[in-house]
């Protein structure tokens, strides 16, 4: 029985060629050797899988199974993709210690077909982020990074995720923000009045005192004048 694995745009086309028990590896394209094989233990129960190895983005593309004595042939498509882990991080957006709104950044590199990146609550609802930055290296992998800035909420958790619609593939990352990091913009003014408040009960005493001292003085000189 001759088994025959193609690639029609290829030349030489031959991917893996199983005849009469043995594998012609003369027939198939240098790309694949050392990196095809069927399963031979399960060809006489009409299992003519290939099995491909050490997957290569360049393997992409339609492969051809045929069977010559059978007349009979099937086509699939092979989509490669590569998957990555995330990275988050988080920077306040002022320079005091004490801000209402905090800046969220997640990072993933080694991604293939080019992803999609979303940004979620804890409610699971999308939040509007700018625009993902992508960056696409000398060996065809995306890396991908994008912001977002959040504010307090009912749950201070964040989720970054990283999507390839073509192959399926998701991958997610979570973020939880303390509570003293995402402050009400109310707590920051409070003390404030306080301190401004006790400043100006200070002035009006000084300025009473002040007033009173100098009436004290020219009811002194009136009292000497008159003696």
């Amino acid at each position: 029985m001759t088994v025959e694995w193609t690639r029609p745009d290829l030349n030489p086309r031959f991917v893996h060629v199983w005849r009469d028990g043995v594998e012609l590896e003369n027939k198939k394209h240098p790309s694949y050797n050392g990196r095809t094989s069927v399963f031979v233990n399960k060809l006489r129960c009409g299992d003519i899988s290939l099995n491909l190895s050490k997957v290569r983005l360049s393997d992409s593309g339609k492969y051809r199974c045929f069977i010559p004595t059978l007349g009979r042939e099937s086509t699939v498509e092979l989509v490669v993709g590569v998957v990555s882990s995330i990275v988050i991080s988080s920077e306040r957006t002022g320079k005091d210690e004490v801000s209402s709104r905090v800046v969220l950044q997640c990072e993933s590199a080694g991604w293939y077909p080019e992803p999609e990146v979303f940004w979620l609550d804890g409610e699971g609802n999308l939040l509007s982020a700018g625009p993902t930055e992508t960056v696409r290296g000398p060996d065809d992998l995306y890396t991908v990074s994008s912001r977002v800035t959040v504010e307090k909420r009912h749950s201070n958790s964040f989720t970054c995720r990283v999507q390839q619609n073509s192959t399926n593939q998701i991958r997610e990352a979570l973020i939880h923000v303390p509570e003293d990091v995402l402050m009400e913009p109310s707590s920051s003014v409070v003390p404030i009045i306080v301190v401004f408040s006790f400043v100006c009960v200070l002035l009006l005493s000084a300025l009473v005192f002040v007033v009173w001292k100098l009436r004290q003085n020219r009811s002194r000189k009136l009292q000497i004048g008159c003696n």
